[in-house]
């Protein structure tokens, strides 16, 4: 009788270390989630300017999808927003490069400005077009602050193309495939501006 009893008890103490285990962790998940899901904005938008959002990105998708541009695809984007007002808009754009397809996230202010790109993904050559990975990167920090028409049409090219950008050493087709995705970018932002800034509100 006393084995018996012995045995029940640590039967319904494991099942209450088993219960208490998978209540904690089903109550927890959400909150990891939702930490997990921080973090990755956080790595995706460090572009953004301290303060200058709010909001969480991920959750104001905006509705683009494999739109084609003159150069480079737009797989999609987001909204930035502070106090519930459009800050910017972030753009995930795919060209391709020397290898393989270049993904590319750029930030664009209200105004049109270039804040920020980022590169996502890439296959280019190992310490040639590869450097576009790079963090921090000078040669993409060039940009910022440019928009569709800071430079001109024609501007927005290699200077060995008569426009207004160093290339990336070693890596002209990586160069002017950047320059050609953001230069689209910055295009449809000032094309649909009020569909862009509007969509999150």
């Amino acid at each position: 009788m006393n084995r018996n009893l012995s045995v029940l008890i640590l039967v319904v103490v494991a099942g209450l270390g088993v219960g208490a285990t998978f209540f904690l962790q089903h109550a927890s998940a959400p909150h990891v989630s939702a930490e997990q899901r921080l973090i990755e904005s956080r790595k995706l938008f460090d572009m953004l300017p301290a303060g200058s959002y709010d909001n969480q990105p991920l959750d104001q998708p905006l509705e683009l999808k494999d739109i084609a541009l003159s150069n480079s695809t737009l797989l999609g984007g987001y909204l930035a927003t502070a106090g519930g007002k459009p800050s910017a808009v972030i753009l995930r754009s795919q060209v391709t490069g020397y290898e393989n397809a270049i993904e590319l996230l750029i930030v664009i202010d209200i105004n049109g400005k270039l804040l920020g790109v980022k590169t996502l993904k890439q296959s280019e050559t190992p310490g040639l077009g590869g450097k576009i990975a790079d963090q921090p990167n000078p040669w993409l920090q060039g940009f910022f602050g440019k928009s569709r028409n800071d430079p001109g049409d024609s501007g927005w090219a290699l200077k060995k193309d008569q426009g207004q950008f160093d290339q990336l050493v070693g890596a002209t087709v990586t160069s002017r495939a950047v320059i050609s995705a953001i230069h689209d970018a910055l295009r449809y932002f000032d094309e649909h501006q009020p569909q862009l800034i509007g969509s999150g509100q």
